[in-house]
């Protein structure tokens, strides 16, 4: 009895003592006290919570709301967190009692001395079983499974948050190829107007041959750009399709033909708000804790457990001597305490080490990742607009000369080359200022996605409910 006391009473002063201390996470520097690229005199007070609506587009916002509730990637990973929140039910059922319940009835018969013995049997239980936590084991691996699952919420927001970036992004694409090819149609329309001029003063004997040829050699080359536009444009709705969850469509998803004016950047904050706005940056944290309460359920496994167990039941034997009837019970406390596995506890604990330090590079790494999709979506920010300010000088430029050459080659005083090279200066600087001008609101997209926000945890909630209720 002495030695029976002794054991419980070294088991329970053990269980008193921490197992593990929770690890640290500390990033490789502190985060700056502003961004870099930032330059205030440019930043608007325009917030980061469903940016998209800084485009005053109802179409896109419409788009938006088709994405949310049809993109089958959402639908992949919803169905990916539900597998990861049955795992958080069965490593909290290990924490609870076992309860279960069984009954037997069997007749048999064996031959006896003087007549064949025949009996009836029927039997009745339940069994219980509990494992003390003592160690903590059970408890650190369901906050391990909790923990998962946060982290698949906080996927589930950043996928959120890129497919809303990668919508505006095909839907702007389209609309600048449509722009494109109303722009091509123009030139085409002015190269033949042209075409026609120089074949009237070539018939008349003002203009040689080679003018003539020059100019259909416009024409027939602008017609042949319009196909590219074309082929962008079918990519490009194809993709919005597709993100909407059905099979490739064309001119389903607007006609809009001008690209509306950039909104103004968004407010950016300091640099350590990233840390909470940033849906991936939070999932890598969680991560890192998940990963800490995996070492302490494998320190926790090295430890002796200790399980209770108990039967109780009725038992019915009719046999040829009479009827037997009486209840049954017992009780049973199981320790299991590991001495010789061959090292393999202790290599669990270093795996589980090795994936927690794996996890908290993977966190810092992320972090400064995050910071320089920051500074990169400022950097591009600023450099288009001014690209967009010096294209847009020298279209008019462009157009000018376009006009000035045409007039003077119609009044004899040059020749064809300068109209040729006027045109195709014109053309190529309208067309690079409206894909500059794309590029404004891709680049204003980028910002608005490297910055996060918190409107992806309400889609996310609406989305979820909606799930569980059609379940029921």
């Amino acid at each position: 009895m002495i030695r029976y006391l002794f054991i419980a009473t070294m088991v329970w002063a053990v269980a008193g003592c921490a197992m593990h201390e929770p690890s640290s996470v500390t990033l490789p520097v502190d985060p700056p006290p502003e961004y870099l690229e930032s330059r205030e005199s440019e930043l608007s007070i325009a917030s980061t919570e469903r940016w998209w609506l800084a485009f005053q587009d109802e179409e896109l916002n419409r788009l938006m709301e088709e994405l949310f509730t049809q993109n089958l990637e959402l639908t992949q990973v919803i169905a990916r967190l539900d597998q990861v929140e049955t795992l958080v039910r069965l490593n909290r059922s290990a924490q609870l009692p076992s309860l279960s319940s069984s009954g037997s009835l069997s007749r048999s018969q064996q031959p006896g001395l003087t007549d064949d013995f025949i009996g009836n049997t029927e039997q009745l239980s339940l069994a219980a079983g509990f494992e003390l936590d003592l160690w903590g084991k059970l408890a650190a691996r369901t906050r391990a499974a909790q923990l998962d699952y946060a982290a698949g919420q906080e996927d589930l927001q950043t996928l959120y948050l890129g497919l809303s970036a990668r919508l505006a992004d095909l839907y702007f694409m389209a609309v600048e190829q449509r722009a494109q090819i109303a722009l091509n149609d123009q030139l085409v329309a002015s190269f033949d107007d042209t075409a026609q001029r120089v074949e009237r003063r070539y018939r008349l004997g003002l203009a040689p041959a080679i003018d003539m040829y020059q100019s259909r050699q416009s024409q027939t080359g602008a017609r042949a750009v319009r196909y590219l536009y074309e082929a962008r444009l079918a990519e490009a709705e194809h993709g919005i399709s597709v993100l909407l969850g059905r099979y490739p469509e064309r001119n389903k998803n607007g006609s809009l033909t001008e690209l509306p004016a950039a909104p103004g950047l968004s407010n950016v904050g300091i640099p350590a708000d990233l840390l909470s706005n940033r849906p991936d940056l939070r999932g890598a944290l969680t991560r890192v804790e998940a990963a800490d309460e995996r070492v302490a359920a494998a320190i926790a496994d090295r430890f002796p457990s200790i399980s209770l167990s108990g039967s109780y039941g009725t038992l019915r034997q009719d046999v040829t001597a009479g009827l037997l009837t009486g209840e049954f019970w017992s009780l049973l406390g199981n320790l299991t305490m590991p001495i010789v596995d061959g090292g393999r506890r202790r290599a669990e604990v270093d795996r589980q080490e090795a994936a927690l330090r794996e996890a908290v590079a993977l966190y810092q790494q992320t972090v400064l990742t995050a910071f320089k999709d920051v500074e990169d979506a400022l950097a591009n920010n600023y450099a288009t607009a001014q690209r967009v300010e010096q294209l847009a000088a020298t279209a008019q430029s462009t157009s000018a000369s376009l006009r000035l050459s045409t007039d003077r080659y119609l009044a004899g005083l040059d020749d064809y080359l300068p109209v040729l090279t006027a045109q195709r200066s014109d053309f190529e600087t309208r067309s690079n200022l409206l894909s500059a001008r794309k590029q404004l609101l891709v680049d204003r997209i980028s910002l608005a996605r490297a910055l996060g926000g918190s409107w992806m945890r309400e889609e996310m909630t609406l989305r979820l409910q909606n799930e569980k209720g059609g379940k029921k």
